[in-house]
């Protein structure tokens, strides 16, 4: 616990990093989350192809990356989530109350959400709605952890104000830090005068092999041995304060190089399953891109949908009903009104995602069919009878775009069943739970 990373400089460096990556999961979260469930009257670019596959990466690398940083985190302020006593007051109970649920709730957000990554909810409640508002409660107690903690903040917020220039700490009681250097840590809660303030702290080691590294780790001589050593002369030997000043030094360096190969480490080895440019160390991802039929891969297989023997079926057709007209078309008279290419990525809110060619007629060209009017909405059905997405609707920003496919060909082959076969929606810059698999009727709504 007397650690010389666990002070409030520390709290303050690794405060602001957890902060730069809460807001961008926070940021990027709400875009997916709008995107799935829009306010009336909202739309949305369609261009860039990739924007949502860059949001959502985005949003899964920070939440992976925020694992580790927390861990430093609760490492650096250990002393004080475990201070006794644990309550000096109703402000005090008040504060730390604050924190216990905005560390309560970002350890649920960062487990919850990268076992989703790998489609595992070993939990009762829907993880959606969950995450969802457990975004706003971490980003609610983090505006009053820091409204708390602003004073602590501003005083450490450069190094050169932090320590000495020996390389040491330098406490200040003023502030209302509670990360103190035990003799600081006396001085702030009692009389100076008194005996305990003065009295030095001596820290108990145990015997054997253990005392030795634990000697070690912290710097201090061992008893046993401090007489059988010849003291150097007073003129070569360095002074407490240059020999505390680099120990604390080599500990603070030691301390963030570990934090930042963790994170580091942990983005490089899942990033690829959503960058390209990552894709070889791409070791923990919940997906391995180029692999799957069609070589992409899946995330709902047409088994677990329950659509076998109806995707299959020799008079499957898909209904596309306008305000006025309704067309019915089979597969091949799909193929006969021509079809268009457009390279499009699947992006899914697990975070991988992977670019690919498809093939199918226009959204716009379908639409036209009918007669529908410039600027309608569509609802699109999925033969699936079962399922949170099975009903997808999309704005006119998507269903007049010229990428937007109803599409019957993937990566130069016939759609793969698992894939959505005979048809599927594909659209410019959505999640891949909304490019809507199995389709049997497209219907114009507005």
């Amino acid at each position: 616990m007397a650690s010389p990373n666990r002070n409030a400089r520390s709290a303050v460096v690794l405060g602001r990093l957890l902060g730069i990556a809460f807001l961008v999961c926070f940021g990027t979260g709400i875009y997916s989350h709008l995107l799935q469930q829009p306010f009336p009257g909202m739309r949305f670019p369609t261009r860039p192809v990739q924007l949502y596959q860059f949001t959502q990466g985005l949003h899964i690398t920070a939440g992976i990356a925020i694992i580790p940083l927390l861990l430093a985190k609760l490492n650096a302020v250990m002393p004080a989530l475990v201070q006794v006593p644990p309550v000096r007051g109703v402000l005090h109970l008040l504060e730390r109350l604050s924190i216990a649920v905005l560390v309560s709730a970002a350890i649920v957000q960062v487990g919850t959400g990268l076992l989703n990554t790998y489609q595992w909810y070993p939990w009762p409640f829907p993880f959606k709605q969950v995450h969802n508002a457990l975004a706003y409660v971490i980003i609610g107690s983090l505006i009053v952890h820091v409204a708390v903690k602003l004073r602590v903040i501003a005083r450490y917020w450069r190094a050169r104000d932090s320590y000495d220039e020996h390389g040491r700490f330098v406490p200040d009681t003023t502030v209302g830090s509670e990360l103190l250097p035990p003799a600081a840590d006396r001085e702030a809660r009692l009389d100076p005068a008194t005996p305990a303030a003065a009295a030095p702290t001596v820290t108990a080691y145990p015997r054997g092999l253990t005392g030795r590294l634990l000697r070690w780790v912290d710097g201090a001589p061992d008893p046993s041995t401090q007489g059988d050593v010849p003291e150097a002369s007073r003129a070569s030997r360095p002074s407490p304060e240059v020999r505390d000043g680099r120990r604390e030094r080599i500990a603070r360096r030691g301390f963030f190089a570990g934090v930042a190969a963790a994170t580091v480490g942990v983005v490089a080895l899942t990033a690829g399953q959503s960058s390209s440019l990552a894709e070889p160390f791409n070791v923990f991802g919940a997906r391995q891109r180029h692999r799957g039929p069609n070589d992409l891969p899946v995330n709902r297989t047409a088994r677990a949908a329950g659509v076998l023997a109806t995707a299959t079926a020799a008079d499957w057709s898909l209904t596309v009903a306008g305000p006025a007209v309704s067309r019915t078309f089979s597969r091949a008279e799909l193929v006969a009104l021509g079809t268009a290419e457009a390279d499009l990525p699947i992006a899914c809110v697990e975070g991988w995602s992977q670019m690919a060619t498809w093939r199918g007629v226009r959204m716009r060209d379908l639409l036209l069919a009918v007669q529908a009017e410039p600027g309608s909405r569509v609802r699109v059905t999925s033969l699936e009878q079962h399922g949170g997405y099975r009903v997808m609707e999309m704005g006119p920003e998507y269903a007049e775009d010229p990428t937007t496919l109803v599409a019957l060909e993937l990566n130069g082959a016939t759609l793969d069943l698992d894939h959505g076969f005979p048809a599927r929606i594909i659209a410019p810059g959505r999640p891949g739970v909304l490019q809507t698999k199995w389709i049997e009727r497209i219907e114009v709504i507005a």
